[in-house]
């Protein structure tokens, strides 16, 4: 069998399939295939009944003043300034080919740092959040710790941006109908990724989450870093929490230098996209 990074004609595009829990992408090392991936490819490869699907596209490419760059497409074509999951999978999966514990990262966040940790974890600075109505960005100018929408949820941006709502119970939520509504809210010019949590105990959270241009997913990376950093903001939680997603728990840690998120990846397989 040929290996599956190895082109077989030239339009044939190798990938990677790759998960943080349960959050699963694509990702395209670009250094290596030449080809660039666009809205009409992203789309293709991420329908789940005629392509590979996923909830973001990952590309990887030579960046100057990091070890690597990183682009984001969702599965609606359009493009996504962060995702903390694929970041923190790709950064895994380049320290282990590189044998580093450490790496750069180029993305729309500016230069992120990464590490390796003990028990085949990986962290993740995705850099301090933005919380200016102006950088989430809104359509006004507002507190972006009490917006006025129904249900007083908090706005974040995290390179892209969010909306939180802090509830009794997040289970109880349709988030199918709910998410829906409120990403294409008039307060969010860019839409906006939804978050609905609860507080099961002190610095302890229960998360789930719709992302713009994707729907539900079992995990979000830089979702989880604006729930933190909403819920430290609204004194529900200290900094550092733990958070437990539909796919598992990551632990976020909101320092002087960024937001830190921790937690494992996996790479599930290679394959070849033929286009």
């Amino acid at each position: 069998m040929r290996g599956a990074m190895e082109q077989t004609r030239s339009d044939d595009l190798p990938f990677m399939k790759m998960h943080g829990l349960g959050n699963d992408f694509v990702v395209v090392d670009e250094r290596r295939t030449g080809a660039r991936v666009d809205a009409d490819v992203a789309c293709a490869i991420g329908d789940r009944h005629r392509g590979v699907g996923f909830d973001q596209l990952a590309v990887i490419r030579d960046h100057g003043k990091a070890d690597v760059e990183l682009l984001f497409w969702n599965a609606d074509g359009s493009m996504a300034g962060a995702c903390g999951n694929a970041t923190r999978c790709i950064a895994a999966w380049e320290m282990a080919r590189r044998e580093t514990d450490a790496l750069t990262l180029r993305t729309e966040r500016g230069v992120l740092s990464a590490r390796a940790l003990p028990g085949d974890l990986t962290a993740v600075n995705m850099g301090a959040p933005l919380l200016d109505w102006a950088d989430v960005p809104l359509a006004e100018a507002m507190d972006t710790l009490r917006l006025p929408i129904d249900g007083d949820p908090v706005a974040t941006g995290m390179g892209n941006p969010h909306c939180t709502f802090f509830v009794d119970d997040a289970e109880a939520v349709d988030l199918a109908s709910f998410g829906a509504a409120h990403e294409h809210h008039p307060l969010f010019p860019e839409r906006t990724n939804v978050q609905i949590a609860h507080l099961t105990a002190p610095d302890h959270l229960r998360m789930r989450v719709w992302e713009r241009g994707v729907g539900i997913t079992l995990a979000s990376g830089s979702s989880s870093c604006a729930t933190a950093v909403a819920a430290a903001r609204r004194g529900l939680t200290g900094r550092q929490v733990r958070i437990d997603l539909d796919g598992g728990t990551i632990h976020v840690d909101w320092r002087d230098d960024g937001v830190w998120m921790t937690g494992p990846t996996a790479h599930v397989f290679d394959g070849i996209w033929h286009g």
